[in-house]
């Protein structure tokens, strides 16, 4: 289908690309890579007035370092996160759950910002972000603020950027050193997350100290497992002990049912994905 008829502006700084935003109030809607958005616009469930499109604002792309945190910008292509030495060596989590996600064409489009502000529960970079304690930067008329993953996803497809802001970063502590692993389960290759699970660990001497758990489409918004987290701590990185530290992953949550699964059968997922994601970052 053709989307209905609607104005384009593509702002060159954030301060004008807000501007648009707040004059267009309702009628408006943020352009980043568009693969969320233009299948919408295409099949006529959202008809907004004006997009604003953020290709042309430099500055929101890009991975950098600052201190102990890694920054990516908001519009950094899933496919440059996936690729980017900084990623691979202080955010090892973050980059191969962005190897994950859907086809080559859409990693080269799509950004990693827009698919957390997208928050969709079955997208693939939710639970990595919350298992690491990202901070996300936002900017609206009134300045920037930055608030925290445990306080980002707050409901099915909606998160704490408000309609007359915009997130410019996503600041994510350093995990130099850790292992870690993304297990995703699908019936057919390049589909949405069935079950995904986020693993990062930091060993000592063949035990694990520090252990972080996310779980992907197991309610709502992305989950984070910190009872299976507290068991993990001080196991011994062998099957027999991760398996039993990681069986109760599913417990509490409350995944969909349909014609992939119903609730129960993810929650036992959610504990066999959990396992091999420890032991395959205990070996990354």
């Amino acid at each position: 289908m053709i989307p209905e008829a609607f104005d384009y502006a593509a702002p060159t700084t954030v301060e004008e690309a807000l501007t648009l935003l707040a004059q267009a109030g309702d009628d408006g809607k943020i352009l980043a890579g568009g693969q969320s958005l233009i299948p919408v616009l295409k099949l006529r469930l959202a008809a907004p007035e004006q997009i604003i499109d953020l290709g042309k604002i430099a500055g929101l792309s890009g991975v950098s370092e600052d201190g102990d945190s890694l920054v990516i910008g908001a519009m950094t292509s899933h496919h440059v996160v996936a690729n980017d030495p900084l990623v691979a060596l202080h955010a090892g989590l973050i980059q191969k759950a962005s190897q994950t996600v859907a086809d080559p064409q859409v990693r080269h489009r799509g950004t990693f910002g827009g698919a957390l502000v997208h928050a969709d529960p079955a997208g693939d970079l939710l639970a990595p972000a919350l298992a690491l304690d990202a901070a996300f930067v936002i900017a609206g008329p009134g300045g920037t603020r930055t608030v925290p993953a445990d306080d980002f996803f707050r409901g099915l497809f909606t998160t704490a950027v408000g309609e007359d802001e915009i997130l410019t970063e996503v600041r994510i502590p350093k995990t130099t050193g850790w292992g870690s692993d993304y297990q995703k389960f699908t019936r057919v290759a390049q589909q949405w997350s069935i079950v995904g699970v986020a693993a990062a660990i930091r060993v000592e001497g063949g035990t694990i100290a520090e252990a972080r758990i996310g779980l992907t489409n197991m309610g709502s918004v992305p989950l984070r497992a910190t009872a299976v987290e507290q068991a993990l701590v001080g196991c011994a990185l062998e099957a027999a002990a991760v398996e039993a530290a990681t069986a109760a992953a599913g417990d509490g949550t409350d995944p969909p049912s349909d014609t992939n699964g119903d609730a129960d059968f993810r929650r036992h997922l959610a504990g066999v994905l959990t396992a091999r994601a420890v032991l395959a970052a205990g070996v990354a």
